[in-house]
């Protein structure tokens, strides 16, 4: 976006001045020198919260200038589609707590929605509906895709589908969060529907025809299953990380469940959360793992930025240039680095959106 007008003109350069500051902060926290990350690569956290997106009546925190300063491209951003009726509890645990009232979630929904593209404009970050513009994104300054975490603001009509992707521009739909709703089952729950839903099998055809992602993280194993099953494109799990055995109500996946993704030409976003990575040279490591098992072109990174209650290793975006460095000490080569940090989503969102 180019910058016009002294008010313009002021609020870039105040955004390159906090980016040099976060750069200059990022390094000294590492204790080490760091290259950027080389301009033509297209860099993409695959699910975010950034900018307290998800908390209405709550200032917006800084988006843009972290991502120059770590030279991400682009993000999802991700609304929470099913808040109104879900808690975290003292144990740590997020959870229904009631029933939603009929429309509720399609309202809480709209609102959810015009929250993120008023931290977009706020930010003067790019709305990513294309490849074309995601790519454009590489230099001409970061921008942010449209996500929504959970279909819950269908309240179980396909048409909303339709209306959120022209009217909110949304490219991006989790199927499932912390509900059990009209989609299908979710890993922290124990099942009801054995999986994928017919209503669930109806969204996943829609997205596929519309161009819009489909994100199947937090479903249950039987849900990523049949939803392979189902898609024409390939799916993405945006934010996990591997367990061989998961506990019961784990969100880890197992390799096999991983697979499954994978094998529809998808990518799995490791996530960086501190109960399962004590610093950054083992979320580097737990990456270099999801690689061994599923192959370097079906890996990516989803940082829930903002969205762990219990810390991340990963938790500025200024970061990205030391996580590129802990990636490459872990053993992968620049090419597959790029890979990683963004090439292998570009791919799955060249091919969905084509469809559109």
């Amino acid at each position: 976006m180019a910058a016009s007008g002294g008010h313009s003109r002021r609020k870039f350069l105040g955004g390159l001045a906090a980016s040099l500051s976060l750069a200059g902060r990022a390094a000294a926290d590492t204790g080490q020198t760091v290259d950027p990350l080389p301009a033509d690569d297209v860099s993409v956290d695959l699910h975010s919260h950034a900018g307290r997106v998800t908390r209405r009546n709550t200032p917006f925190e800084p988006v843009a200038a972290p991502m120059r300063a770590g030279g991400l491209s682009a993000l999802c951003l991700a609304i929470v589609a099913d808040s109104p009726v879900t808690r975290l509890l003292p144990e740590g645990r997020i959870q229904q707590v009631r029933q939603p009232a009929s429309g509720e979630l399609a309202a809480w929904g709209e609102t959810a929605f015009a929250r993120a593209h008023e931290l977009i404009a706020d930010q003067g970050l790019a709305t990513i509906t294309t490849l074309a513009e995601l790519d454009a994104c590489r230099t001409s300054g970061p921008g942010a895709i449209v996500t929504s975490e959970g279909a819950d603001f269908l309240d179980g009509a396909l048409m909303r589908l339709d209306a959120a992707y022209h009217g909110h521009r949304l490219r991006q739909l989790q199927l499932a969060h912390y509900r059990v709703n009209e989609l299908g089952d979710i890993q922290t729950e124990s099942p009801v529907h054995d999986g994928l839903t017919a209503f669930g099998t109806d969204v996943v055809r829609a997205c596929n025809r519309l161009g819009i992602v489909v994100d199947v993280a937090h479903g249950t194993y039987e849900l990523v299953k049949q939803a392979a099953a189902v898609t024409t494109r390939p799916l993405i799990l945006s934010h996990s990380s591997l367990a061989d055995l998961p506990r019961v109500r784990s969100r880890l996946i197992s390799p096999e469940h991983a697979r499954i993704v994978a094998a529809t030409g998808g990518v799995v976003g490791v996530w960086p959360a501190r109960f399962v990575f004590a610093d950054r040279a083992a979320f580097a490591a737990g990456i270099a793992r999801m690689v061994d098992v599923v192959g370097i072109d079906h890996v990516g990174i989803g940082t829930d930025m903002l969205g762990l209650p219990t810390g991340s290793v990963y938790d500025d975006y200024s970061q990205l240039p030391a996580v590129a460095a802990s990636l490459r000490d872990a053993g992968l080569d620049p090419t597959g680095v790029a890979k990683v940090l963004g090439g292998n989503y570009r791919r799955v969102f060249a091919a969905v959106t084509a469809s559109a």
